[in-house]
């Protein structure tokens, strides 16, 4: 039985969608739950809850195999910092701390493609950006990012045999939002935030799916990203207009991401089939 929690949410939803297609027992925990939806109410900012809820719910479950943690406060500037920080720090800590109680060995959640430097106000070190540097928040959703991964990792020097996989999900689309790219070609500086990155709701999924396949005892963190850009524009047109005298490493390809994804591709077997120019 796999745990999502955030499972309505814009990604949640694929990523249950995927999971159940692949066999998999699903349950998801979310704040606000539709009473036909078969999930179950929980406030993941309340320890007892999430630890009640981790260890069975009457006929939903009598224990968990994994945990997919998707549920926080989705960006900068949809709530105040205080409460951006409160929500998202503790919902995390209170997931990893219930898991690792309840015995539960796998857990997959949702970091941020913000913790590599975004908005990008300060250029990037080099591009395509990827794991390699250390982490630049620069907004508090950001900051708490990076503190989670570092508490994540804390975790699981903690617990030789937990796996906790951090994905760094860019700017999740569904199909429907496709719509609107073209319009992002009039003014480059629109989409620079993120490097003009995206990815698809369903990549997303796959990326989930690999990596609760995949885990291992240790703490990794991967870039989540469409195999393209935003842009009909080429990139080298893109950084040469935006970003002169950044560092450039390899071929940047005419589209292709300029969020490296080549970790994720490496080990995780990660391969992106959904791009908005379909």
């Amino acid at each position: 039985m796999i745990a999502v929690t955030g499972g309505n949410g814009k990604l949640g939803r694929a990523v249950v969608a995927a999971l159940r297609a692949e066999g998999n027992d699903v349950i998801v925990l979310d704040r606000v739950t539709p009473r036909d939806s078969g999930a179950s109410t929980v406030d993941l900012t309340d320890y007892g809850q999430t630890l009640d809820a981790f260890l069975g719910i009457q006929d939903r479950h009598s224990g968990l195999d994994a945990v997919v943690h998707l549920a926080a406060i989705p960006a900068p500037g949809l709530a105040p910092d205080a409460e951006t920080f409160r929500n998202n720090m503790l919902t995390t800590f209170n997931v990893f701390q219930a898991a690792t109680r309840a015995g539960i060995r796998r857990i997959v959640y949702a970091s941020s493609e913000t913790v590599l430097g975004l908005p990008f106000d300060t250029p990037p070190p080099y591009i395509p950006v990827d794991e390699e540097y250390d982490t630049r928040p620069e907004s508090v959703y950001s900051m708490v990012k990076r503190l989670e991964e570092d508490m994540a990792g804390t975790f699981v020097r903690w617990n030789s045999e937990l796996s906790i996989t951090a994905l760094r999900f860019s700017n999740v689309m569904d199909p429907q939002d496709y719509a609107e790219f073209p319009s992002f070609d009039a003014d480059p500086l629109l989409r620079k935030w993120n490097l003009w990155g995206y990815i698809d709701a369903r990549d997303g999924a796959q990326a989930v799916s690999l990596a609760l396949a995949k885990a291992e005892p240790v703490f990794e963190a991967f870039i989540i990203a469409a195999a393209d850009t935003v842009m009909t524009r080429s990139n080298a047109s893109l950084v040469a207009e935006v970003f002169p005298g950044v560092e450039t490493r390899g071929d940047l390809g005419e589209h292709d991401t300029m969020l490296s994804i080549g970790k994720a591709r490496r080990l995780l077997g990660y391969t992106p089939k959904h791009s908005w120019r379909d």
